[in-house]
C-alpha cells in the first residue's frame, strides 16, 4: 500500500512537472489573444470558406509550441474571439503534434528516421481536417459552455493591455489549473493501478494493438513532447500503424486535457469530438 501510494505521488509531480510549463505559455497566450488580438483581426485572418479555413487552421499549428493541456485554453479563448469552431478544433488537434520541438522530439526518439516524422505528421492532419469538415457541417454556434462576454471597452496604452495580459492570464491558469491538477492525478492513479502489462497482453492482433496504445496513450496522458520516447519503447511489440496511433491519438486527447475541454465546451459536443479522434485515428492506423 505505502508502495503504490509514493509510486502515485511520484507519477503525479511527475506529470504536473512535465505539462504545467505549457499551460502557463498557453493561459499567456490567452490573454495576449484577450488584450491585442480583436474581432475585427480574426475576421481578416480566417478564410470565408470553410474548407479552406480548416487547411488553414490545421497548419497554423505548428507555430505554437503547445502541449495538448496548454492549446486548450487558447482555443477556447479565440472560439470566443470569433474563431468557427471547424477552423478552432483542427487547430487544437494539430498544434501539440507539428509543431518543431514535438517533430524534433519524435525524430531524435525514432533514431533520426524521418519515416515516424513524416507518418505522425500527415496521418494528425489528416485526422485533423476530417473532423474539422464534419464540425462545418454538424454545428452552427461555438458550442462553448459559458458564453463569455468580451468588452467592448478595450484598454488602449500598451502598459494596460500587458498588464490586463497579466491579470487574464492569472485568472485563466487558476480556471484551468484545477483540470490539469485533478486530470494529473487521475492518470497518474491509472498509471499506478492498471498495470501496462495487462494491457499488453491483448494487444496481439492487428486492431487489438491499435486499441491498446490509444488507450495507453489516454491513460499515460503523456505531454506530445517526450511521448515519443515512450512509443520507440514498443516498437519490438507493436506494429508500426499502432505506434503511430499512439502518437496521434494522445496529443488529441487524453485525460488531462478531456476534463479541460469538459470545462470549456458543452458536454454533448465533447464526447462527439472525442468519438471522430477516436474512430479516424483507430480506422487510419489500421491502413498505416
Amino acid at each position: 500500500m505505502i508502495k503504490s501510494f509514493l509510486q502515485l505521488n511520484t507519477i503525479f509531480i511527475s506529470i504536473l512537472i512535465e505539462s504545467l510549463p505549457f499551460v502557463l505559455i498557453g493561459v499567456f497566450i490567452s490573454g495576449i489573444i484577450q488584450m491585442f488580438v480583436t474581432e475585427e483581426m480574426i475576421e481578416k485572418w480566417v478564410p470565408k470558406n470553410k474548407i479552406l479555413a480548416v487547411l488553414y487552421a490545421t497548419l497554423i499549428g505548428a507555430l505554437f509550441p503547445a502541449c495538448e493541456c496548454g492549446i486548450v485554453p487558447i482555443t477556447r479563448r479565440l472560439v470566443a474571439k470569433g474563431v468557427p469552431l471547424y477552423a478552432a478544433i483542427p487547430f487544437m488537434l494539430t498544434g501539440p503534434i507539428i509543431n518543431p520541438i514535438v517533430l524534433f522530439s519524435t525524430f531524435i526518439a525514432f533514431g533520426s528516421s524521418l519515416k515516424m516524422v513524416l507518418c505522425r505528421s500527415i496521418f494528425a492532419l489528416a485526422v485533423a481536417i476530417l473532423i474539422g469538415l464534419l464540425l462545418a457541417v454538424q454545428y452552427k454556434d461555438d458550442q462553448l459552455r459559458k458564453k463569455e462576454v468580451i468588452s467592448s471597452s478595450m484598454p488602449k496604452t500598451l502598459k494596460e493591455k500587458w498588464m490586463g495580459t497579466l491579470e487574464h492570464s492569472i485568472d485563466e491558469f487558476f480556471s484551468s489549473g484545477k483540470y490539469l491538477i485533478i486530470g494529473a492525478f487521475v492518470a497518474s492513479a491509472m498509471q499506478t493501478y492498471i498495470k501496462t502489462s495487462t494491457l499488453l497482453a491483448i494487444g496481439h492482433g492487428k486492431m487489438s494493438s491499435s486499441l491498446v496504445m490509444m488507450a495507453l496513450a489516454f491513460v499515460l496522458s503523456l505531454c506530445s513532447e517526450a511521448d515519443a520516447f515512450i512509443a520507440s519503447s514498443f516498437q519490438n511489440t507493436f506494429s508500426f500503424g499502432a505506434l503511430a496511433a499512439f502518437l496521434v491519438y494522445g496529443p488529441m486527447i487524453d485525460i488531462k486535457n478531456t476534463l479541460m475541454l469538459l470545462q470549456s465546451f458543452k458536454t454533448r459536443f465533447v464526447i462527439v469530438l472525442i468519438a471522430y479522434i477516436t474512430i479516424f485515428v483507430f480506422v487510419g492506423s489500421l491502413f498505416i
